[in-house]
C-alpha cells in the first residue's frame, strides 16, 4: 500500500509534525521558548506555545512540497502507554490531529510519546525490524530516564519499565548543571561542547539497586564543584561521565538478565556523543540518528503508517 501519513507530537519542549510514506520521511520541529535562567515551562505555557506553533510546522511541510495525499493522521496523546499517564500539552496535537482526520475523512491513530520515540529511533537507526521483535530500550530525555523491555503489540509496541532513575531524569541533571553554569536551556549540546575541554576525568559512582538508580544526589556534587571554583568543562565532564557510567552498568546488568536482546537508545540525552560512543562500543547498543533522538513526530507518523497498512480499526 503506497500511502502517506502525518503525525503530530506536542511534547513538553518541542512542537513537531512529520510526514511518512510514499517515499517521503520529513519532520519539522521547533523547541519551545524557555525564559533565560529557567529550568522549564509550566504546562499552561507549553500548551499555549504549541497552539501557536503546530500549524506553522504543517505549513512548513506544505510549502516544502512534502505533503501529498494524506491517508491517515496520528498524534501522541500522552507520555507513556500506561494507565494514568497524562500531560496537558499533548492535548494540542491530539485535538488538531482528530480535527484534521475528521475533515479529511481518514483514520486517526493515537499513540504515546514514548512509543513514538522507540519507533523513530528504530527507523532512523536502520532497525525498523526491532518494532516486530522483543528488545531493550533506553528512553533518555529531559523528563524520562527509563530502561524498557519492549515487545511488539499489533502495529506498535508495548514497553515495560524495568529500570532507570528513581527520581530526577538524566536530562534534568544535565539541564540543571547547564543552568548552574549559565548555559542555555536545554543544556545538552552546550555540555557536550564543553566536554573535550576538560582536564579532569573524575566521576561519581552512582549506586545501582537492581536496575534502578538515583541521580538527585548528583546535584549536590555539581553544586559543590561549582562553589569550589571548578572550571565549567570539568563540571560538564563530571556530569556526563557519571551518567554514562551508571547507564553502562545498568545496561550490562539487563543484558545478563535478558541475554541476546538488542539495545535501542532514544531521547535527547541519547544524542550525547560520549554516551553514544561508550554504549555502542561496550554494550552494542544502536542509536537513533541525532535529529531523531530528540523529541520529534516521525515515530508517530511511522506508527500511523503501520496502523494503516495493517488495517487497524479506528
Amino acid at each position: 500500500m503506497d500511502t502517506q501519513c502525518i503525525g503530530f507530537d506536542t511534547s513538553n519542549y518541542t512542537t513537531s509534525a512529520a510526514v511518512f510514506g510514499s517515499g517521503t520521511a520529513e519532520n519539522r520541529g521547533k523547541l519551545l521558548t524557555v525564559p533565560e535562567g529557567a529550568l522549564g515551562l509550566r504546562q499552561s505555557d507549553a500548551l499555549f506555545q504549541h497552539v501557536k506553533r503546530l500549524h506553522l510546522m504543517v505549513e512548513q511541510l506544505r510549502s516544502d512540497g512534502v505533503i501529498g495525499q494524506i491517508a491517515a493522521v496520528g498524534a501522541s496523546t500522552r507520555p507513556r502507554e500506561v494507565e494514568g499517564s497524562y500531560m496537558p500539552c499533548f492535548l494540542v496535537g491530539e485535538g488538531e490531529g482528530r480535527a484534521l482526520a475528521s475533515a479529511l475523512g481518514v483514520p486517526f491513530y493515537p499513540c504515546s510519546h514514548q512509543q513514538g520515540h522507540v519507533a523513530a529511533a528504530a527507523w532512523s537507526a536502520g532497525r525498523e525490524d526491532l518494532l516486530d521483535q522483543p528488545h531493550l530500550a533506553w528512553h533518555l530525555s529531559g523528563g524520562t530516564t527509563e530502561l524498557l523491555r519492549v515487545e511488539p503489540e499489533g502495529h506498535t509496541v508495548r514497553a515495560e519499565v524495568v529500570g532507570g532513575t528513581a527520581d530526577i531524569a538524566a536530562g534534568q541533571l544535565i539541564d540543571r548543571t547547564g543552568v548552574l553554569l549559565g548555559l542555555p536551556f536545554p543544556a545538552g549540546k552546550a555540555l557536550d561542547a564543553l566536554y573535550p575541554e576538560a582536564d579532569s576525568t573524575g566521576f561519581f559512582r552512582v549506586k545501582l539497586n537492581d536496575l534502578t538508580f538515583s541521580l538527585s544526589g548528583m546535584e549536590n556534587q555539581v553544586k559543590g564543584l561549582a562553589e569550589k571554583g571548578e572550571k565549567p568543562a570539568n563540571i560538564a565532564r563530571f556530569t556526563i561521565d557519571t551518567i554514562m557510567n551508571v547507564l553502562l552498568r545498568a545496561t550490562q546488568e539487563a543484558q545478563k538478565r535478558w541475554p541476546g536482546l538488542p539495545v535501542l537508545c532514544s531521547g535527547g540525552v541519547a544524542s550525547n556523543r560520549q554516551i553514544r560512543d561508550a554504549m555502542e562500543k561496550i554494550c552494542g547498543a544502536v542509536f537513533a540518528q541525532p535529529q531523531y533522538a530528540t523529541d520529534n513526530a516521525m515515530g508517530v507518523a511511522i506508527l500511523t503508517h503501520r496502523a494503516l497498512e495493517r488495517r487497524v480499526p479506528w
